[in-house]
C-alpha cells in the first residue's frame, strides 16, 4: 500500500515525506524533474505535473492513500479538481487536503476562495478526506529575516487582530499521522477536518518584541501598508500574486486567524508535544 504525496519538495511536502519516511511508511512522490528532486532514500518518484493527466494517472496506480497540496498559483483550482476527480478514477479512497483556515472569512482572497471550493467538492462527493486547515505559517518568515536583522523592522502587515502562525514542521507531521491513520484503517474513515495553529496568536507588535527580544536590540512593527506590501512583494512575483497576497495581508488586519476552543489541545495530543512557538522559530535563524 503507497501513499503519494503531491508538493513533494516544497516547503510543507518535503516534511510530509521525512515524517512518513520515519514511520516506515512506503511513500511515492509526485515531482516534475526527478533529477532536482533530492528526496530521501526509499522514496518512489514518480515524474509528472497536475495536468499532465497520463503522468497523474501513471503516479496514481497503486496508490491507497494521497496527500494533496496545491501550490499558489493562478490555476490552482482546476489542478485541484483535475487531480481529485484522477484519484476518484483510480479508486483512491483515503485522502489528505492541505487546505486553510478562515477560506468561509476570506471569500476575496483568490488562494482562499479556491480552497473553500475543493473543500465543498470533497465533501459533497463523499470523499473519504482529512482536511487540514493551516494558518499563517511561521517558516513563510525566513524570507523576510535580512530586513529583520538588516534594517530593524518586521515588515509584514499582519494587523493588530492576531495571528496563531503555525510551524511547517508541525503541519508536516500532523499530515503524516493523518495519512497513516487513513491508510492503515481496514475501511475508508468519515470525513474528518483539523485546524492547524500555533500555540501563540500574535498581532504585529507582538512578533516585533519577539524579534526584539531574541536579537537584543528593538525591532520596530513596520505597520499596516498592504498597498506597499504589494509593491514590495511585485519585486519577486508576479503582479496577480502581490495582488493576493494584498488582499490576504488586509484580511489579516480585518478578521485575524483566531483558533477555536480546543484547537491548541487537539493539536497537542495529537503530536505528543507542545507546537513549535514564533519564539522558537525566531532564535533558530536568529542563530
Amino acid at each position: 500500500m503507497t501513499i503519494l504525496v503531491t508538493g513533494a519538495t516544497g516547503r510543507i511536502g518535503r516534511h510530509v515525506i521525512d515524517q512518513l519516511i520515519a514511520r516506515g511508511a512506503d511513500v511515492r512522490a509526485l515531482v516534475r524533474d526527478p533529477a532536482t528532486a533530492n528526496l530521501p532514500t526509499g522514496v518512489g518518484i514518480a515524474q509528472g505535473d497536475l495536468f499532465d493527466i497520463d503522468s497523474l494517472r501513471g503516479a496514481f496506480s497503486g496508490v491507497s492513500t494521497l496527500f494533496l497540496l496545491n501550490a499558489v498559483a493562478a490555476d490552482e483550482f482546476t489542478q485541484a479538481l483535475v487531480a481529485l476527480n484522477v484519484a476518484r478514477e483510480a479508486g483512491i479512497e483515503r485522502i489528505v487536503y492541505l487546505s486553510v483556515i478562515h477560506s468561509d472569512l476570506y471569500v476575496n482572497v483568490p488562494h482562499f476562495a479556491v480552497k473553500f471550493a475543493v473543500e465543498r467538492m470533497i465533501e459533497q462527493m463523499g470523499m473519504s478526506a482529512t482536511i487540514l486547515r493551516p494558518t499563517y505559517f511561521i517558516n513563510n518568515d525566513v524570507s523576510i529575516k535580512e530586513v529583520v536583522t538588516g534594517h530593524g523592522v518586521y515588515p509584514m502587515p499582519i494587523g493588530s487582530k492576531g495571528l496563531a502562525m503555525i510551524d511547517a514542521r508541525d503541519i508536516g507531521e500532523i499530515a503524516a499521522i493523518e495519512l497513516l491513520r487513513r491508510e492503515q484503517s481496514s475501511t475508508p474513515l468519515p470525513l474528518d477536518h483539523i485546524t492547524l495553529v500555533g500555540p501563540d496568536t500574535l498581532t504585529g507588535a507582538d512578533v516585533a518584541g519577539i524579534w526584539s527580544e531574541v536579537l537584543g536590540r528593538p525591532i520596530a512593527y513596520g505597520g499596516d501598508d498592504t498597498a506597499g506590501f504589494e509593491r514590495n512583494f511585485r519585486q519577486f512575483s508576479p503582479n496577480w500574486m502581490a495582488f493576493d497576497m494584498r488582499l490576504m495581508a488586509e484580511r489579516f488586519q480585518s478578521e485575524g486567524m483566531i483558533p477555536a476552543a480546543g484547537d491548541v489541545e487537539r493539536l497537542t495530543a495529537l503530536l505528543g508535544r507542545p507546537l513549535r512557538s514564533y519564539r522558537d522559530f525566531a532564535t533558530e535563524i536568529a542563530a
